[in-house]
Order: structure tokens, then C-alpha cells, then sequence
């Protein structure tokens, strides 16, 4: 009884797997091509997002580590 325990819900698993597999089907030609190219654009779309977000943030940064430069030697002791 406690063998059954544990082997019947992998046996359900193994079912279910096999059901699932025989269920799929690979993508034809078209659908792939319009896969792939929804995620080439989605890579490019977060690849320019991400150039032009450090474009913007570096020439910021720069100032503000110029000014903690300029400003550090001002100081009295």
C-alpha cells in the first residue's frame, strides 16, 4: 500500500508527459520566422534602451564626480 503510495503519482506524472508531448507540435516555418523576429526586435528594442540610458548617465556622473573633485580641495581644516 505504501509502494502504491509513491509510485502512482509518477506514474500519473509520466501519463500526463506523455500526453503533453504528443500534444505539441514544432512551429512551421512562418511561425517561426515570426517568432524570431519578435524577439530580435524586443532585443534590439532593450539593447538601444540600455545604450542610450548609460549615453545619458555618464556624462552625469562624470559632472558629479568632477564637482566632489573641484570642491573637495576648498575646504578648510
Amino acid at each position: 500500500d505504501q509502494v502504491m503510495r509513491f509510485v502512482e503519482p509518477s506514474r500519473q506524472f509520466m501519463k500526463d508527459s506523455i500526453r503533453l508531448v504528443k500534444r505539441c507540435t514544432k512551429p512551421n516555418r512562418k511561425e517561426f520566422q515570426k517568432i524570431a523576429m519578435a524577439i530580435a526586435i524586443g532585443f534590439a528594442i532593450m539593447g538601444f534602451t540600455g545604450f542610450f540610458v548609460k549615453w545619458i548617465h555618464i556624462p552625469i556622473n562624470n559632472i558629479i564626480v568632477a564637482e566632489r573633485f573641484l570642491f573637495a580641495g576648498t575646504r578648510s581644516k
